[in-house]
């Protein structure tokens, strides 16, 4: 059978090496700006938040939440070009102060200081990273482009046009929000989710 261009590019990327604690890539896709701000907006990020983006790219997470919420964040990314592109696309955007980036591996990044999480990355690689969202600190909102959690199930998804898209036959995201659930007094983390969306 023969594939359309989006279908066998999708393929491509779906196939591609996941990030691992060695170090391998995710493939960069840019986030459409209307997912960037639907993402944080589904969070309630405020002036009050630290967001850390997961393989932040261009950095435009980052930057639309300390621009337009008020917040500051880190953004983590492997490939040096892209943090030095997202280091002056915030200092163009007048927010270099509040939103900083990174070069790093996003499984041995320090992560305790979120109170928001943000990622675009393939569903194998969030699957990695469950365990260690699951143990930050109970209410750090977890938000994803795209990609589920498997068996932990999210609060909240939406639906949402993506005209601007470059994957894909459809042009349209899934935003999954999820909540780090609480854990009774003395109880240690175990990294595993529960059957139910916690609230």
């Amino acid at each position: 059978m023969t594939r359309t261009p989006h279908v066998a590019l999708l393929a491509m990327l779906l196939a591609a090496p996941v990030a691992s604690a060695q170090g391998d890539e995710v493939p960069f896709i840019t986030t459409p700006d209307n997912i960037t701000v639907a993402m944080l907006e589904i969070a309630r990020v405020s002036k009050q938040d630290y967001v850390i983006d997961l393989g932040s790219g261009d950095g435009r997470i980052v930057i639309t939440a300390a621009k337009r919420f008020g917040a500051r964040g880190l953004g983590v990314e492997l490939v040096a070009d892209l943090v030095r592109q997202s280091r002056d696309n915030a200092r163009k955007a007048g927010v270099g102060d509040r939103a900083r980036f990174e070069e790093g591996d996003l499984f041995k990044t320090d992560l305790a200081k979120a109170t928001v999480i943000t990622m675009y990355l393939l569903p194998e690689v969030n699957l990695q990273l469950r365990p260690r969202l699951l143990c930050l600190k109970p209410g750090t909102r977890i938000v994803s482009h795209d990609w589920d959690m498997g068996e932990w199930m999210p609060e909240k998804v939406l639906t949402l046009p993506a005209p601007d898209k470059t994957i894909g036959l459809k042009k349209e995201s899934k935003v999954y929000l999820w909540r780090v659930p609480p854990r009774a007094k003395g109880e240690r983390c175990s990294g595993v989710p529960t059957n139910t969306p916690s609230r």
